[in-house]
């Protein structure tokens, strides 16, 4: 059989596509991160699937239900919170399943900086302000992040930054910023986006971190800092100038 590695969303139930619903509802088998997910999206799972939390799995177990699964002939979805192209530990996973020979795919989904982004009616990416947007993360009790890839080095590009996985560490996060994005730059905090219990904190580079601690946020939440968050700035896109010539295909 398949094992279909979905893309839960941020959380909210009504955030799943269309594709991912029809997969839950076929499913003999479900793996979902209970930690990250409102338990609404269990709707969209047959009441006769096995539903397994994986919060407390390491991935030898995880592997095992889906070993198991193929071995049964099972339908299996593996549920992985935001998009499996970001910090989902797709490639491990599917490594093991072709070492096995069992079939996978993968189902995209929306990820949380995008939920977060849309949460606050931002733009990530406004003209002659910031066009490139940084995914990266911090480094603490995490997988360790080649050397190339240290806070300060994307800091210098002035893009507009998505931090996942940093929010115990917001206050050396910031201290890393502070030199090229300047104080006063804008920061959105925003914890379980689109889940009940979201909290969204707007702030600036040099104040954000008193506000994540005095709500005691310690994980769930994306941070976003850049200048493109600030609504004032910015200028207007090409695409849509009255001057443009439109007779010349991009």
């Amino acid at each position: 059989m398949t094992v279909h590695f979905v893309g839960a969303g941020p959380g909210a139930a009504d955030l799943l596509t269309l594709r991912a619903a029809d997969l839950l509802a076929e499913a003999d088998v479900v793996l979902y991160p209970g930690t990250y997910l409102d338990e609404g999206f269990l709707v969209h799972c047959s009441p006769d699937a096995e539903m397994v939390d994986t919060q407390d799995l390491d991935l030898d177990q995880i592997m095992a239900h889906l070993l198991d699964a193929d071995r049964d002939g099972l339908e299996a979805v593996r549920l992985v919170s935001g998009d499996p192209s970001v910090y989902s530990a797709l490639s491990e996973q599917t490594r093991r399943l072709d070492e096995a020979g069992v079939r996978w795919d993968v189902t995209p989904g929306v990820p949380a900086y995008a939920a977060a982004a849309a949460r606050v009616g931002r733009e990530l990416t406004v003209p002659l302000v910031a066009q490139s947007v940084v995914l990266t993360r911090a480094q603490a009790r995490s997988t360790a992040k080649p050397g190339t890839e240290a806070l300060r080095h994307y800091a210098a590009t002035r893009a507009t930054l998505v931090v996942h996985l940093a929010i115990t560490r917001i206050r050396e996060v910031m201290a890393e910023l502070a030199a090229d994005y300047g104080p006063d730059c804008p920061v959105i905090v925003v914890h379980r986006a689109s889940q009940p219990g979201e909290i969204v904190l707007l702030g600036t580079v040099a104040d954000i971190a008193d506000q994540v601690e005095d709500e005691g946020l310690r994980q769930a939440a994306v941070i976003l800092v850049g200048r493109a968050l600030d609504p004032r700035g910015g200028g207007e896109s090409f695409l849509y100038d009255p001057d443009r010539d439109r007779s010349v295909k991009r």
